[in-house]
C-alpha cells in the first residue's frame, strides 16, 4: 500500500509562539534559512508523498504563497544572474508534488482538521504530519518512510512515538503497550492516555505527531462527538478504530523538535544550524565564542 497523500493541519493560531505569531504564521518562522513547514514537507516528499493537503485558515495565505511560484522574483534573479538563489526557490517543491489547500472554518480540533480534507483524500489511506514538530532522521531512511513500510506490511494504522523521561509523561499523550518496541519497530497498542499523572502512565512512549491512517478513519471522525476542549479529537477516532482493527505504536529512531514552543524552536535552530552545509562550521565557531 503506497501512501500518496499527507494532511498538514496549519489552521491553528499558534498562541504558544506569541507575539511573533500575531502576524506571522508559526509554521513560517524560519529555522536557519527556510520556514519550519518546509522541513515537514520535505520529510513527506522524501517518504514518497505526492500530494500535500494544507488544512488552513484565512490568515495563513503566506504558507500557500511560499509553495507557489513567484515569477516576478524568478525573473529578477535570472536577470541579475543569481542562479544559485533561483535554483533554491524553484526547487522548494519537486515538479511531481502538488500542494492544495482546504479551509477549516472553525477551530474544532485536530480530528476536525483532518476531517476537512475528507473529499480530497477520498478512499485512500493517508499520512498526517503536525507541522509544529520537526523530525530529524539519524539514518538515511526516515522514520516516516519506515512507518509507511510497517503500514504496508502489517496493515495496521501507525502512530509515531518516542520515549520521554518519567517525570514528563504528564505533558503528553502516552500510549498503552504490552512492551515497548525497539527503535524502528512497531507493536500493537491498547490505547492512548492523555497527559497521565506522573506515576500512573502505562508507558513512557509519547505520541509525536506523525500518523499513517486508513481511509476508514474519516467515516469514524464524522461520527466522533466533541470531546476534550469541546473539540473533535483524533485520538477519540483512533480509539473507535481500535474496536475494529489493530493500531500500532511505531517507535522512532530520530529526534524531534517542538517548534510550536519557543525553547523547542531555539533547540531546532541550534541542531539544524550546526549541520547546515554552508553555515554549519561558522555557526559552531560562533557558539563556542559565546560567554556561556
Amino acid at each position: 500500500m503506497t501512501i500518496r497523500k499527507a494532511i498538514l493541519p496549519v489552521a491553528g493560531l499558534g498562541t504558544r509562539f506569541l507575539p511573533a505569531s500575531k502576524s506571522i504564521p508559526k509554521e513560517m518562522v524560519t529555522v536557519v534559512d527556510r520556514p519550519a513547514i518546509e522541513y515537514v514537507v520535505r520529510e513527506a516528499v522524501e517518504a514518497g508523498i505526492e500530494q500535500i493537503i494544507l488544512v488552513t485558515h484565512s490568515s495563513k495565505a503566506s504558507i500557500e504563497n511560499y509553495f507557489d511560484r513567484n515569477f516576478e522574483l524568478e525573473t529578477t534573479l535570472e536577470q541579475k544572474k543569481k542562479f544559485d538563489l533561483l535554483k533554491e526557490i524553484t526547487e522548494i517543491l519537486p515538479e511531481h508534488v502538488s500542494v492544495i489547500s482546504v479551509r477549516q472554518p472553525q477551530p474544532l480540533g485536530l480530528g476536525h482538521a483532518v476531517l476537512c480534507a475528507k473529499e480530497v483524500i477520498g478512499q485512500e489511506d493517508f499520512a498526517v504530519l503536525l507541522p509544529d514538530v520537526l523530525v530529524k532522521s539519524k539514518e538515511n531512511t526516515s522514520d516516516l518512510t519506515l512507518m509507511i513500510d510497517h503500514f504496508s506490511q502489517r496493515k495496521h494504522a501507525q502512530i509515531m512515538v518516542e520515549a520521554v523521561p518519567d517525570h514528563m509523561v504528564d505533558q503528553y499523550g502516552i500510549v498503552d503497550v504490552a512492551a515497548a518496541p525497539a527503535e524502528g519497530e512497531s507493536v500493537v497498542m491498547q490505547g492512548i492516555v492523555e497527559k497521565p499523572a506522573v506515576g500512573t502512565a502505562p508507558s513512557t512512549l509519547s505520541v509525536v505527531g506523525r500518523y499513517i491512517l486508513p481511509a476508514r478513519i474519516m467515516e469514524l471522525l464524522e461520527n466522533t462527538p466533541k470531546g476534550a476542549g469541546n473539540e473533535i479529537q483524533l485520538t477519540d477516532a483512533i480509539a473507535a478504530l481500535q474496536l475494529e482493527q489493530s493500531v500500532d505504536a511505531y517507535r522512532m529512531k530520530g529526534q524531534t523538535f517542538d517548534c510550536g514552543s519557543k525553547l523547542g524552536y531555539l533547540k531546532a535552530v541550534l541542531h539544524y544550524g550546526i549541520e547546515h552545509p554552508k553555515l554549519g562550521n561558522e555557526f559552531k565557531a560562533l557558539i563556542q565564542e559565546l560567554p556561556l
